[in-house]
Parts: structure tokens; C-alpha cells; sequence
């Protein structure tokens, strides 16, 4: 008899059509590419429905570059006027982009603790938050983003140790900034292909 149902099921269009897919995704990851120069290719978002700053401020426009992550925080308020629509997304269930969605996620939980720990509205913290993301560490390209774009790490006191004072000119600054990039995409391939690996050991490729 199951073997009878079996058969009927494989064999009526109705019974295939309603049927619920249990299989994993299909088709390889398919990654994004690698962008050639800073600022060449950038990803925007909103942050909205926050309380309002003394500014009248309530949302964070956020944009990232995709080739050093450097990320810039604007408070706004009037998104319309830059003629935009807006397609609402979690930074925990990302349909959008990826990368700038987990950059929110960040920034939501590094203002998160400056107003639980200091108190304050978050648009004290705003320039704040961006220093701090951007001179931290990234694992996906191996360095922190300031460090990325402008060839150096930034000079804090937390770096004073590890500086040099260096003259750098003309072609010497050119070809240590190219090295940089050549770094940085060599990570991201890296991590990307790293990322194809173990997503791609769930899923196939299928023909139809």
C-alpha cells in the first residue's frame, strides 16, 4: 500500500505541485565581487524609529565601503528628500545586503551601551561609534578600516607605541597604499571563498 501511495503521489501533477519543499536551497553560492579601489562600489541603509535627538534627529544613514568597510554614521531626518524608497530588512534576517546590515547590527549594539553605560541621546555618541568601528580590527581583510583606506593606523594614544615617524613621499606612499589593496582583496577572496566552502557543502547544483 505505501509503496502504491508512493507511486500515485510521484505521478500527479496536483499532489506535486502543492507539495512543501524540504530540500536544502539549491544552486552554489554565488559571491559578490571584489571592488578594485576604495570607494569604487558602497553599500547604504537607514537605522529608523529611533527616539528623537534634541536635533530632531531619528534615523542614521549608514554607508559602507565594500573594499575596506570603512563605514560613515549620518543622523537624518529627511530621507525623502534624497528621493530614495526604503526596503525595510532586521540586521538579524538580512534581505538586502549583507554587509551593511551586519554593520547595523554593530552600530545598534555599540550605541546601545554608550547611552546604557554613559546616559545621554545616541546622537552624542554617533561620531564617536564611527571612530571606534572604523579603527578596529577586521578579520576579513586583516587590518582596521581606517588603516585600510588611508595606508596607516590612525594616531591614537592607544598607537603612540607603535608608530614610527616615517617620511613616506611620492612614488614610496603610491606603492605602500597599492600594496594595501592588493592585501585587502587577497583576504577578502580569502574569506569569501571560505564562506562558499561551508555553504556550499549543504547545497547543489541542480539543472532544470
Amino acid at each position: 500500500m505505501k509503496r502504491d501511495i508512493s507511486e500515485f503521489v510521484s505521478k500527479c501533477l496536483i499532489c506535486q505541485q502543492v507539495k512543501a519543499k524540504h530540500q536544502v536551497p539549491s544552486g552554489l553560492l554565488q559571491p559578490v565581487m571584489i571592488p578594485e579601489w576604495k570607494w569604487e562600489r558602497i553599500t547604504m541603509d537607514f537605522v529608523s524609529g529611533l527616539h528623537f535627538s534634541p536635533k530632531k534627529k531619528y534615523a542614521i544613514w549608514v554607508i559602507v565601503d565594500r573594499l575596506t568597510n570603512f563605514a560613515h554614521f549620518i543622523p537624518s531626518k529627511l530621507q525623502e528628500a534624497l528621493d530614495t524608497e526604503l526596503h525595510f530588512s532586521t540586521s538579524f534576517h538580512p534581505q538586502i545586503d549583507g554587509q551593511s546590515e551586519l554593520v547595523i547590527q554593530i552600530l545598534e549594539d555599540m550605541l546601545r551601551r554608550c547611552v546604557l553605560e554613559f546616559e545621554g541621546n545616541w546622537e552624542e555618541y554617533l561620531s564617536l561609534v564611527e571612530f571606534s568601528y572604523n579603527n578596529n580590527y577586521q578579520s576579513n581583510i586583516k587590518m582596521a578600516s581606517y588603516e585600510a583606506l588611508y595606508g596607516r593606523k590612525c594616531r591614537t594614544p592607544l598607537y603612540w607605541t607603535e608608530l614610527n615617524e616615517k617620511k613616506i613621499h611620492g612614488v614610496d606612499l603610491v606603492r605602500e597604499i597599492e600594496e594595501k589593496v592588493k592585501v585587502i582583496q587577497d583576504s577578502l577572496k580569502a574569506a569569501s571563498d571560505r564562506q562558499n566552502y561551508y555553504a556550499d557543502l549543504k547545497r547543489k547544483e541542480i539543472e532544470f
